[in-house]
């Protein structure tokens, strides 16, 4: 279980962040895959118009937050 949740810190991180570069310039490397989150849950989601490399960011601190609490879970 540990492991599953840091895997989906991790997942969570690489999407906020691949995310952001996205906004900032276009991302070529595994677009499809890492912009799920950008792509399309935020154009589905009216109060994040033009707040989009924020929500991004923090996707990213959300997953690195996931991230730490897997490695204080006790197996």
């Amino acid at each position: 279980m540990r492991k599953a949740i840091q895997f989906l810190g991790l997942v969570l991180v690489l999407q906020g962040v691949s995310g952001a570069i996205d906004h900032v310039a276009v991302q070529p490397f595994m677009g499809v895959v890492l912009n799920f989150f950008n792509r399309v849950v935020i154009p589905r989601l009216d109060f994040l118009t033009g707040y989009e490399l924020y929500a991004n960011l923090i996707l990213a601190a959300f997953g690195a937050v996931v991230v730490a609490a897997g490695t204080a879970i006790r197996s």
